[in-house]
């Protein structure tokens, strides 16, 4: 068994896609649409391929906000050197570092920024 894919609410569809593109070199899927519900969605596949699905529904983000989704989304990276790049990375577009790099107590190498809409990130080796 396996995880097939992450869903992820947001506010800005194209800005997350666009964020997820450049920071983790992430391929995008065609954008689907259901004009009767008011939804979007793009499905992102990683180089491992893992997906993230972000998805845009105005009703949906409000009962995000009061339940929250998830925790955060681990992105695993080749070495430590590259948890310390991207970490730079988020800096220098004002994104806040939360936690680390450090080791973990359990032997992971990782660092925790959020996105652009304060989803946590957890960048791990």
């Amino acid at each position: 068994m396996q995880i097939e894919h992450v869903g992820l609410w947001v506010h800005d569809l194209e800005a997350m896609k666009a964020f997820y593109q450049m920071m983790f070199e992430a391929k995008v899927g065609e954008r689907y649409e259901n004009h009767a519900k008011g939804f979007q969605s793009y499905f992102l596949t990683f180089e491992s391929g893992a997906r993230l699905e972000i998805m845009h529904q105005v009703d949906q983000l409000v009962d995000r906000a009061v339940q929250g989704q998830y925790a955060h989304l681990a992105m695993s990276v080749d070495s430590r050197e590259m948890v310390d790049q991207l970490v730079v990375q988020f800096k220098a577009q004002g994104l806040p570092l939360l936690n680390g790099p450090r080791v973990t107590g359990d032997g992971y190498y990782e660092a925790v920024v959020e996105d652009p809409e304060h989803n946590l990130i957890e960048l791990t080796v």
